[in-house]
Parts: C-alpha cells; structure tokens; sequence
C-alpha cells in the first residue's frame, strides 16, 4: 500500500464528511461510484439501497454546517490492497444525536478513488 493512496482514500473520504456536513450533494455524488449500494441500519430498521436516498435525506435538511451542529467524525481505519481500500469511519452528532459506525469499500477506477459500497449502523 502506497503513502499516495492512502492519501487519496482519506481525500476522498473528507470530501465525503465535507459535503455531508455542507449538504453538498454534487460533492457527495463525486464520491461515489455510478455503480455504489449503500446498506445498513438506519435506528434499528434495515435501509438497502444505493446512495441516492441517502442524497435525498441530506438535501431535504438544512445543511449541518449553517446550523452549528455538533457534527463529529473520525476515520479510525484505512487499508489499502491494490486497487482496492476498506475505511472505517464514526460519525456523532449527525443531524441532532445520531451516532454512526460506517465500513466503506472503494474502488481506484481509471486512476481514480470512488466509494462502491457503505455498510453503516446507528448507535
């Protein structure tokens, strides 16, 4: 695993808190894949899909950053193999109380990182 990748992953990943945070969805959308699924437990009740509900709750609310909240996150794993990468990342204070645990997996498509699938869970 190459120091250039490991920056590149953890990119595209402070893009993907930024535009979370700003409720950036054009930078959201620029994180993933075309191809992505995202899937987890959203408060106890399974959520599989692809990223675009998620887009869709995060431009429905105001954006986290002009209300001042608390929005915390942490990368806590980063492992590179290839062209492949596995990130975890936690998340407290998204949108009020909710505390996330998030697996992410990407893919170096064409020389570029992209996120191809969010595995998460409330806390």
């Amino acid at each position: 695993m190459g120091i250039e990748d490991i920056r590149a992953v953890r990119a595209v990943m402070e893009d993907y808190v930024r535009g979370a945070y700003d409720a950036d969805i054009g930078l959201l959308r620029s994180c993933f894949h075309p191809s992505a699924v995202m899937n987890g437990y959203l408060l106890g009740h399974a959520v599989l899909a692809t990223p675009e509900v998620f887009f869709q709750d995060v431009a429905g609310k105001p954006a986290m950053s002009k209300t001042g909240a608390p929005f915390r996150c942490e990368i806590t794993h980063i492992d590179v193999a290839g062209d492949i990468a596995s990130v975890t990342l936690k998340e407290s204070g998204f949108f009020g109380e909710l505390r996330f645990t998030d697996f992410f997996h990407l893919v170096k498509v064409d020389g570029a990182w992209k996120i191809f699938s969010k595995a998460f869970t409330t806390e």
